[in-house]
């Protein structure tokens, strides 16, 4: 997608584009100056809507966007950047945010393997605390609201130590009895994405989606490995390679816990970020099963789930039958 705003080009006469930080499938994120309140930095998405859609799905998107942008404005977290702004341009719509100065944990994986180290447990540790404090507030909220996206390159560490969950892109607010429309929506990054976030945007993910995220973030952040996709191990749960195979520095509570979050079936997954936070730091008990979830010993039960979660596994179901279809060719 190529870039829509120029170095200098100043953004509703008052967003001083310095340069493009980042880009996805949906738009760009550009570090901009805020002209009226000088010294101050902010990043800016932008989101581009698919334009060959009909008209009427554009303008449920952009309606969509606009909602959901005016909810996280009101949020208030030390762990989140704060959404200052939001509005439309054109065919565009913008999401403008604190900046986040500092190195992403995706950069702090690579110096570790650059240096044929591991992070120390104790400092991931302290990460995960904080960033368990600003989901349970996400999924606290009235409605919840659920990231999708957490990795490692989503999280940044301030100068001071502070992490802070960054990217809204894949936002969504579990609002009862509404279908979720692609606005700045994706599936999220494989690695790191659950069973049931592939059903599309009107699949019904809920708190257990992110708990997944995390436990495959810390999976990346204490192995420097990422870990197998959740639709391989689908196929086959030995290509999960256990975390202290890898490090064996790892603490066998920590493995456990982290095995725990990344089980194929939500069922099977901690409740909520505390009660993964607790088992992390030894305050919680573990299901015995939840070791052997990578490991082929014992096979998810995928029992029937509510009609609200069919549409995700039945794209799944999609992708084996293409897999093998591409097989057998």
């Amino acid at each position: 997608m190529p870039q829509s705003l120029k170095k200098g080009e100043v953004l509703r006469g008052r967003y001083n584009i310095r340069e493009q930080i980042g880009q996805g499938g949906t738009g760009s994120i550009y570090l901009a100056e805020d002209t009226r309140l000088q010294g101050r930095l902010c990043a800016v998405k932008e989101v581009e809507h698919n334009q060959s859609l009909p008209t009427q799905f554009i303008e449920q998107a952009r309606e969509q966007f606009f909602r959901e942008a005016s909810v996280l404005a009101r949020l208030d977290h030390p762990n989140l950047p704060k959404v200052s702004d939001f509005f439309s341009d054109g065919p565009r719509d913008y999401l403008v945010m604190d900046y986040v100065p500092g190195k992403d944990l995706r950069e702090r994986i690579l110096e570790a393997r650059h240096n044929k180290t591991f992070l120390p447990e104790n400092e991931v540790l302290r990460w995960t605390a904080q960033l368990a404090d600003a989901l349970n507030y996400l999924h606290q909220q009235d409605p919840p609201i659920i990231h999708r996206d957490i990795k490692p390159s989503n999280l940044k560490i301030t100068p001071s130590g502070v992490i802070k969950l960054v990217d809204f892109g894949l936002v969504k607010i579990l609002a009862p009895n509404e279908v979720t429309i692609t606005i700045i929506q994706g599936q999220g990054t494989a690695l790191y994405t659950p069973l049931e976030q592939y059903g599309g945007d009107d699949a019904h993910t809920d708190i257990r989606a992110d708990i997944f995220s995390f436990g495959a973030t810390l999976y990346h952040l204490l192995t420097n490995e990422p870990p197998a996709e959740a639709r391989k191990r689908f196929l086959d749960t030995r290509s999960l390679t256990l975390p202290r195979e890898i490090n064996p520095r790892l603490s066998a509570r920590v493995e456990k816990a982290i095995l725990w979050a990344m089980s194929l079936h939500p069922d099977d997954r901690p409740k909520n970020v505390i009660e993964f936070k607790e088992a992390l730091f030894g305050n919680q008990e573990i299901p015995d099963r939840a070791d052997l979830q990578r490991s082929g010993y014992e096979m998810p039960s995928f029992t029937l789930l509510p009609q609200e979660q069919i549409a995700g596994f039945a794209a799944l179901a999609l992708f084996v039958v293409g897999l093998f279809a591409t097989i057998w060719k």
